[in-house]
C-alpha cells in the first residue's frame, strides 16, 4: 500500500509540473519578444567588445604602418579579423589575442597574409618615406601607431587609415602617387570626422 502511495505522489507530482511548465509556456514567449532595454544592453556590451578587440589588435607587438587590421562584431559575440599582413605570425598572433578576450565566443580570422616580395618591401619603404618625411605630415609619423596604413600588394600601393583633413589625404595619395615602380594608388583614407 505504502509503495503504491509513494508511486500515485511521484506521478502526481510530475503532472504538477507538466501542468505549471505549460502554464509557463506564454510567459517565456513573451519574455522572448524584442525588449529594447535587452536590445541597448546588446549593443552596448558590444561597443564594450569593440574597444577591447581594437585595443587588443593595436597592441600587438608586430603590428605596424604596413599592416591593415580590421574587425567585425557578428551575431552571438562571433568576431571576424580581416585585412593585410606583412608577417604570418601576426595573423595567428590576432587571432590568439581576440580569443583570449572575455566575451568573444568565436573568432574566424579572415586576415591575408600579402606575398613576400623584396620590390613590395621596397615599395613600402619609398612610400613610407614619401608620406610621412613631407611638409606637414610629420604629426602622424609621431603617433605610437601611425593613422595611415600603407599596403602594398605585388606592387598596388593601399592607403588605409584616418587623417585630420581633406588636405592631408590629398597629401598622403599624391606622395604615394609619386613612388617609382608603384603600378596603382588606392585612396581608402578617410578623413576624421567626415
Amino acid at each position: 500500500m505504502r509503495q503504491q502511495k509513494l508511486k500515485y505522489m511521484r506521478s502526481g507530482g510530475m503532472a504538477v509540473l507538466g501542468i505549471l511548465l505549460v502554464m509557463s509556456m506564454p510567459l517565456l514567449a513573451m519574455a522572448r519578444q524584442s525588449n529594447p532595454k535587452a536590445e541597448l544592453n546588446t549593443t552596448q556590451s558590444q561597443g564594450v567588445l569593440a574597444e577591447k578587440v581594437r585595443h587588443e589588435l593595436v597592441m600587438l607587438p608586430w603590428y605596424s604602418v604596413f599592416d591593415n587590421l580590421g574587425f567585425q562584431i557578428e551575431g552571438n559575440n562571433t568576431v571576424v579579423l580581416e585585412g593585410q599582413v606583412v608577417r604570418p605570425t601576426l595573423k595567428s598572433d590576432a587571432g590568439n589575442v581576440v580569443k583570449r578576450i572575455e566575451g568573444v565566443t568565436q573568432v574566424v580570422n579572415n586576415i591575408e597574409v600579402l606575398p613576400v616580395s623584396p620590390n613590395d618591401d621596397r615599395i613600402r619603404i619609398a612610400a613610407y618615406r614619401a608620406i610621412y618625411f613631407q611638409p606637414g605630415m610629420w604629426k602622424y609619423r609621431i603617433q605610437a601607431v601611425p593613422p595611415i596604413h600603407i599596403i602594398v600588394d605585388n606592387g598596388h600601393i593601399t592607403l588605409v587609415g584616418v587623417v585630420g583633413s581633406q588636405m592631408d589625404k590629398t597629401l598622403a595619395y599624391m606622395a604615394a602617387e609619386r613612388v617609382h615602380g608603384a603600378f596603382s594608388v588606392t585612396d581608402e583614407l578617410r578623413v576624421h570626422g567626415g
